[in-house]
């Protein structure tokens, strides 16, 4: 296993304290996490006394314990001050701790994909990025590498077969892929630290982030249709019970939810509720499309959703604008 040293002496320790000071402090100031500042990081002083060293070891460590890394994923996706060499930094940080814990490993985890996809260029394809050019752009990080797949890790390359071979989102989470990739991590110990499969977790990132990004696309573009079309039919609300919004919800409304949630997703994803809200909308706009496009009709709205629709008009799950209104 590779050793990473994070300090080679006093003064590069303290140089790396004071870059990730400022990352921490935007980081703490933005998820509004309550920490004291380091009084002489926060000065910037060229030079640190023993007791400043300890201090800010100390300050970066109990920083450290509260930030989670899905705070660190957002803050790094969306932040426009974070450089390269901050990445870096962070990186030789988590690596150089012992023992890791499962947090330093789920930070390691994103910051070296990160890392990576700074660096990769927007043409690279696929078939492109295999484990060796993989493991070249990341060797300053991790060192050499020996490209013998132990057994544990072997099951990887199956796994991002079987992503790559989804046509939907709710293709991938039902057949729990990520969830594959994660007990393999977590499964790992201190396996996962060295360097062969550090590159083969970071490769399998970028490329599980590309197809991610690409059906995530392809859903919102596909709600986005739904949408027009029902419009174009007379829909100004849905039924969106469902995927966790009201009986009677703008369809105008939706568009714009749509819109944001391009932004949303670049900053997070995994299977969680925001994605699964996501599918079931889809599933909702492309089952009441089908509804009005063979004409079939629900029964008549109760006295109370006639209340609830003020007058409009209920069918096969959409509420169209009454033609007297």
């Amino acid at each position: 296993m590779i050793k990473f040293s994070p300090f080679d002496d006093k003064t590069t320790e303290w140089t790396n304290a004071l870059v990730l000071y400022r990352a921490y402090a935007a980081l703490a100031q933005e998820f509004m996490i309550e920490v004291e500042p380091c009084s002489d990081l926060a000065a910037g002083a060229d030079m640190a006394s023993d007791q400043a060293l300890e201090q800010a070891r100390a300050w970066l460590d109990a920083v450290d314990q509260q930030i989670q890394v899905h705070q660190l994923r957002q803050f790094l996706q969306t932040s426009t001050t974070v450089s390269d060499d901050t990445l870096v930094r962070l990186l030789v940080r988590y690596l150089g701790k012992q023992p890791h814990s499962s947090a330093d490993r789920d930070k390691v985890d994103f910051l070296l994909v990160q890392y990576f996809s700074q660096l990769a260029p927007s043409h690279l394809l696929d078939i492109e990025c295999d484990l060796a050019y993989v493991a070249q752009a990341l060797e300053a990080i991790v060192g050499a590498v020996n490209f013998s797949i132990p057994d544990w890790l072997a099951p990887l390359e199956q796994v991002i077969e079987s992503a790559t071979a989804c046509r939907s989102l709710s293709e991938l989470f039902r057949g729990h892929i990520l969830e594959q990739a994660r007990k393999l991590k977590s499964n790992s110990g201190e396996d996962y630290f060295t360097p062969i499969a550090l590159v083969a977790f970071a490769r399998f990132n970028f490329l599980t982030r590309r197809i991610f990004f690409r059906l995530m696309h392809e859903e919102i573009n596909a709600i986005y249709g739904a949408l027009q079309k029902l419009e174009a039919r007379g829909a100004r609300v849905l039924d969106c019970r469902r995927a966790h919004f009201s009986r009677h919800e703008p369809v105008d409304r939706l568009r714009m939810i749509c819109h944001s949630w391009k932004v949303m997703f670049h900053a997070e994803y995994s299977s969680g509720q925001p994605l699964k809200i996501l599918t079931d909308l889809r599933m909702v706009v492309e089952e009441a499309l089908a509804r009005n496009e063979t004409g079939s009709r629900a029964a008549q709205p109760s006295s109370h959703t006639q209340r609830d629709a003020a007058g409009a008009e209920v069918v096969a799950g959409l509420v169209l604008k009454s033609p007297l209104s």
